[in-house]
C-alpha cells in the first residue's frame, strides 16, 4: 500500500493540510464496506500514536467535521465509549439514547440525539492501533445481532491487520491534522423526475453542502440555484442561521430519522422543511407552510446576517462543562483539562496560573518539564510577560505562532518552552479574575472563530471548577487537620502486646470520616483496645469521633469495666443532643491472665487467629449502636489470649462493598489472616488492607487495628 509519511507523521504548519484519501490506501474501502455490509450510516477510525495517551480521529465515514470537531482528540482516560474500548480491549455497544445517558452522560449531553453506537478496538498481538466506531439509526434494535457483532469484529480485524502491515513495513500510518472525510457510495439524483414535482427538492451531502436542487426549491428559498449549489444553506441564507434549524439538521444526520421544521423567510413567507436522511446525506422537501399567528412566539429576535451557526459550539461547551463537574480538587481540575480537554483542541501542554502575594504561582501543569515550570513560577506581577498580563487583564489572548508572541513580548522566556502557539484564557468568577489557564501547542495553530469562542467559554468553566476546587482544598485541609489532631499520632508501648494500625480515608466526599481507634494503658497488667465508627463523612462526624474517643479514654482510665465504659459513653451521646449514631468495640486486656473481655456496640465482629494458625470470625454478644437507647446494657464476651494469639479489629469500610456478600468477604479476609497471620504484624496489616488500598473508589473510611499477645 502507498503511504505518504510526510503528511501522516506530523501536522503541517498551521494545521490546515488535510489527509489525502490515498494516504490510507485499502483502509478507505474497508471502512466504506461498513455502510453496506453492516447498515451503519456513520463511522470513523481512531488511531493511537506512539505516545499512547491520546486517540486521534483519522478518518470519518458519513460525518461532517462540524459533528466530529469536539471528538478529534480524546484522552485515553476519558469516560467515553471510544476510550473504554481501547483501554479495556473490548467491543463497546450502546443501544440507544437512554443507555447512552445512563452509561456515558457526558456524551449524551454533547450529542443529544437518538442513535446506536458500537466501538471495537484495533488490536493485534503486536500492539493496539486505535479503534473503529459505527453509528446506526435510532430504529436499530437495542442489541447487536450475532451477524453484526461478527461483522464488526471482522471489520476491526481487517483494519488492524492493514495497520500492522504498514507498521512492519516501516511506513506506519499517522493521523493528519484533520480527519479524512470518506463519503459513502451513492447513485446520481433522478433530476428529471424531481424537477416535475410542485414542491422544492434539494440534496445535501454529508458535509452539509447542497449538491442538487430543483428550480422550484431555489425559487422558494429566494436565491439563484448557482449560488446555493455547493454551499451550506445556513451560510447563504441568513434566516436559516438559527441554532434550532441547525439542530434539526444534526438530529436527522446522527439519528438517521426524518425530521422537520418551519422557518420564516423574510419578510413574511413561512416555509416547511422535511429532512429525509440516508447514508449519503439528506433529501430535503421544501413547501409553503401555513402558520397561524397564535402558533408564533410572543416575540422573535431577528438574527442578523453576521451571526454564525452555534449549535455545535454549544454542545461542545456542554461536553466540556460535564467533564469539569467531576473535578474536586485543584489537581483534579488540572488533570481534567490536560487529559480530556486539551487533546480535543490538539494541544500538548497546559498550566494553571494564579496571583498570590504579588507573584505568579503555577498551581498545576502538564506537558512541561518541572525545571521549565520552576523558571516561570514566582514571577513578579510587575514583569511584562504574557502570563502576568493574563493575570491582570480579564481578556483572552491567542498567539498562533512564535513570531506573533515575540512581536508583542520580545525576548520573553515563553518562547523557550518548546511550544509554537498559545492560548491565554482568563479565569473569571463573579467578576473576579482569579487566574489564567495557558494552553500550548507544539505546532503553529490557527484559532478559528468557533474555537476562540469555545476556548473563551472554556475559561469561564475552568474558573468555576477551579474556584470550587480551591474552596474544597481549603475545607479538606481543615478537616484533615481536625481529624489528625483527634486520632492518636502513635500508640503507646504496652509490654506483652504488639500492635499495628492502618487508616485509609474514603476517596469520595470530603475524605474525612468518624473512624477511630486507640490503645490505652490502664495499669501494669491491664490495657484497653478501642475501635469505633461514627456515621457520616464530614467535620461533624470527625468532631463527634473526638468526643467519643475522649469519653472512652476517660472512663477507661477510671478503671471501669467494658460494659460500664460503653454504657456511660452511650448516655453521654444522648446528653450531647447529637442525632449521629456510632458503633464501638471496647476490649479490656488482662495481661496477667492472658484474656480479654469485649463489649460491642453494633461493631463488626473481630477476627481471631490462634497460635496454631487457624483464624475465625468471633461471634460476640452484640449490643445496639451508641445513641439508640439511653438505658441499653452491653453484655460481655470473654476471649482467651495466649501468647501467639492475634486479634484483628476493623471498621465496616474494610468488609462492606456494594453488591458483594458480606459473608463471602469475611471468609476471604479470614483466609488471608490465617495465611499471613504468623508474619510480622506490620506485614499482616498490609496484607489485610491491601485490596482496599488498590481500590480507586472507597465510599467509607477504613481503620484496622491488630493486637498480638507476646511474651512480656
Amino acid at each position: 500500500m502507498s503511504t505518504s509519511r510526510s503528511v501522516l507523521s506530523r501536522p503541517a504548519p498551521g494545521g490546515a493540510k488535510p489527509v489525502a484519501e490515498g494516504d490510507f490506501g485499502v483502509l478507505v474501502p474497508i471502512l466504506r464496506s461498513a455502510s453496506g455490509g453492516l447498515g451503519a450510516h456513520i463511522g470513523g477510525l481512531y488511531l493511537l500514536p506512539d505516545d499512547l495517551q491520546v486517540l486521534h480521529l483519522a478518518m470519518t465515514l458519513g460525518a461532517a467535521k462540524q459533528f466530529t470537531r469536539p471528538w478529534e482528540r480524546i484522552g485515553l482516560a476519558a469516560p467515553i465509549p471510544v476510550a473504554d474500548a481501547v483501554r479495556d480491549g473490548r467491543l463497546v455497544w450502546v443501544g440507544g439514547a437512554a443507555e447512552m445517558a445512563r452509561r456515558y452522560p457526558r456524551v449524551a449531553v454533547a450529542m443529544p440525539y437518538a442513535f446506536c453506537l458500537a466501538v471495537a478496538p484495533l488490536a493485534t498481538g503486536r500492539r493496539t492501533y486505535g479503534a473503529v466506531f459505527l453509528l446506526w439509526p435510532a430504529a436499530h434494535p437495542a442489541e447487536l445481532s450475532r451477524q453484526e457483532r461478527d461483522g464488526l469484529t471482522a471489520l476491526a480485524g481487517e483494519l488492524a491487520a492493514e495497520l500492522e502491515r504498514a507498521d512492519r513495513a516501516g511506513r506506519p500510518l499517522r493521523p493528519g491534522p484533520r480527519p479524512l472525510s470518506v463519503g459513502t457510495e451513492s447513485g446520481d439524483a433522478p433530476t428529471a423526475v424531481m424537477a416535475r414535482l410542485p414542491e422544492g427538492i434539494c440534496a445535501i451531502d454529508q458535509r452539509g453542502r447542497v449538491t442538487f436542487l430543483t428550480e422550484r426549491a431555489a425559487d422558494l428559498l429566494g436565491e439563484p440555484a448557482d449560488r446555493l449549489r455547493g454551499a451550506r444553506p445556513w451560510a447563504v441564507l441568513p434566516w436559516l442561521r438559527d441554532p434550532v434549524y441547525e439542530d434539526r439538521h444534526r438530529a436527522a444526520v446522527i439519528s438517521g430519522q426524518p425530521t422537520s421544521f418551519v422557518a420564516l423567510r423574510p419578510p413574511g413567507r413561512w416555509l416547511s422543511f422535511e429532512l429525509y436522511p440516508d447514508a449519503s446525506g439528506l433529501t430535503v422537501r421544501i413547501t409553503d407552510a401555513e402558520v397561524a399567528q397564535s402558533d408564533l412566539p410572543a416575540s422573535r429576535t431577528a438574527i442578523g446576517p453576521a451571526v454564525p451557526t452555534r449549535t455545535g459550539v454549544l454542545y461542545h461547551i456542554l461536553h466540556l462543562a460535564g467533564t469539569l463537574t467531576e473535578a474536586v480538587s485543584v489537581q483534579d481540575v488540572v488533570s481534567m483539562v490536560s487529559e480530556q480537554i486539551v487533546p480535543a483542541f490538539g494541544g500538548q501542554a497546559v498550566a494553571v496560573l494564579l496571583a498570590e502575594s504579588g507573584r505568579l504561582r503555577i498551581v498545576g501543569h502538564r506537558g512541561y518539564s518541572p525545571g521549565l515550570v520552576d523558571r516561570f513560577d514566582s514571577t513578579p506581577l510587575t514583569a511584562p510577560t504574557p502570563g502576568v498580563q493574563a493575570l491582570t487583564i480579564p481578556a483572552p489572548a491567542f498567539f498562533e505562532t512564535r513570531e506573533e508572541l515575540e512581536r508583542v513580548y520580545p525576548g520573553r522566556r515563553e518562547t523557550q518552552d518548546g511550544m509554537a502557539a498559545w492560548a491565554y484564557l482568563p479565569l473569571v468568577v463573579s467578576g473576579r479574575l482569579i487566574g489564567t489557564c495557558v494552553l500550548a501547542f507544539a505546532e503553529p495553530h490557527c484559532f478559528t472563530v468557533d474555537e476562540r469562542a469555545v476556548l473563551t467559554a472554556l475559561g469561564g468553566l475552568i474558573a468555576q471548577a477551579l474556584d470550587r476546587a480551591r474552596l474544597y482544598d481549603v475545607k479538606l485541609g481543615l478537616a484533615r487537620g481536625l481529624q489528625e489532631s483527634l486520632l492518636p499520632h502513635a500508640l503507646p508501648a504496652v509490654p506483652g502486646l504488639e500492635t499495628a494500625v492502618r487508616y485509609l480515608p474514603c476517596t469520595e466526599g470530603m475524605d474525612i470520616g468518624g473512624d477511630f481507634y486507640d490503645l490505652i494503658r490502664i495499669d501494669r497488667d491491664t490495657a484497653a483496645v478501642v475501635i469505633g465508627d461514627v456515621e457520616g463523612h464530614n467535620a461533624n462526624a470527625a468532631a463527634l469521633m473526638g468526643q467519643i474517643r475522649t469519653a472512652v479514654h476517660a472512663f477507661a482510665t477510671a478503671d471501669a469495666d467494658p460494659r460500664t465504659v460503653l454504657a456511660r459513653t452511650n448516655r453521654l451521646l444522648f446528653e450531647l443532643g447529637t442525632t449521629l449514631l456510632a458503633s464501638c468495640a471496647y476490649l479490656r486486656v488482662d495481661l496477667s491472665r492472658r484474656e480479654a473481655w469485649l463489649a460491642d456496640a453494633g461493631h463488626p465482629p473481630p477476627l481471631l487467629r490462634g497460635h496454631d494458625g487457624r483464624a475465625s470470625v468471633l461471634d460476640p454478644h452484640n449490643g445496639v449502636l451508641l445513641n439508640v437507647d439511653p438505658a441499653v446494657d452491653y453484655p460481655l464476651t470473654r476471649i482467651p489470649l495466649p501468647v501467639g494469639t492475634t486479634l484483628a479489629l476493623y471498621t465496616d469500610g474494610l468488609v462492606e462493598r456494594p453488591g458483594v456478600d458480606l459473608g463471602h468477604v469475611l471468609d476471604g479476609l479470614c483466609a488471608t489472616f490465617a495465611r499471613h497471620g504468623g508474619e510480622p504484624l506490620e506485614h499482616v496489616a498490609d496484607e489485610l488492607i491491601g485490596h482496599a488500598e488498590q481500590s480507586r473508589h472507597r465510599t467509607d473510611d477504613i481503620a484496622l487495628l491488630l493486637v498480638r499477645s507476646v511474651p512480656r
